[in-house]
This record gives C-alpha cells, sequence and structure tokens, in this order.
C-alpha cells in the first residue's frame, strides 16, 4: 500500500535530493573533463591521474542509479559507499573536520533524507518503531 505525501514533502525531498545530485554530477562530470585544477586536486589527495576517470566513472554511475527512481536505493548505497572513500582520505590527509570531513555526510544526509521524506520503503526500512 503506497500512500501520498504532501507537496511540501515532495518539494522538500527533491530539493535536498536535487542538491546532492548537482554536486555530484559537477563533480564526476569535471572528473571526466579532468582540467588541471581537478588533476591538481586529485593529485593532493595521494591519487594519480589515471585514477581520475574511475572516481569520474563511479560517481557518475552512483548518482544516475540514485536519479532512476527504480534504482534510487542501490544508487544511495553505492553514493554512500563513495562518500565514505572520500571520509576516509580527508582523514588520513587531517583534513578540517566540519568544512570537509564531515562534507560527504552532508551529502548523505541530503541524499538519504530526500529519500527518506519520498519513499515509503525507506521509512520503514529505518523506522525507529517495532
Amino acid at each position: 500500500m503506497t500512500r501520498t505525501i504532501s507537496k511540501g514533502r515532495l518539494w522538500t525531498a527533491r530539493v535536498m535530493s536535487g542538491i546532492a545530485i548537482l554536486f555530484m554530477l559537477l563533480d564526476s562530470i569535471m572528473k571526466l573533463f579532468k582540467p588541471s585544477f581537478v588533476v591538481d586536486s586529485v593529485n593532493s589527495l595521494g591519487f594519480q591521474e589515471h585514477h581520475i576517470y574511475v572516481m569520474g566513472i563511479l560517481g557518475l554511475l552512483s548518482t544516475v542509479l540514485y536519479m532512476v527512481p527504480r534504482t534510487t536505493i542501490l544508487g544511495a548505497i553505492l553514493l554512500t559507499g563513495y562518500f565514505g572513500g572520500v571520509m576516509a582520505t580527508q582523514v588520513r590527509l587531517d583534513a578540517p573536520l566540519f568544512s570537509t570531513i564531515l562534507f560527504p555526510v552532508y551529502l548523505a544526509v541530503l541524499v538519504w533524507g530526500g529519500l527518506w521524506l519520498r519513499n515509503e520503503q525507506v521509512r520503514k526500512i529505518f523506522s525507529l518503531q517495532q
């Protein structure tokens, strides 16, 4: 049984998901085009230039899966893994906590929060009730 949700809740979910999607599309596409500032940034994180395409493809694939309603949960799971890798890299570099290390957590909150608001299955999975 599926229930309809309010317009406000639906638009909040769309905006939350949209922000994460736009950021990840921009990030992934920039990695595929490899402008010099992206290459420099990735090199400073300890990765070699040939890793950039792989990161871009993985980010783009995960984001596209998240965008498709039928595969949105799989996409959210893959994005969460991707964000975990980003966090691990930043922790290894002793980056600032709130602005850098936790940035992927902020994106994950947008991804899962938007999904939770619009998807009854996700609300059931993450329900605090017994």
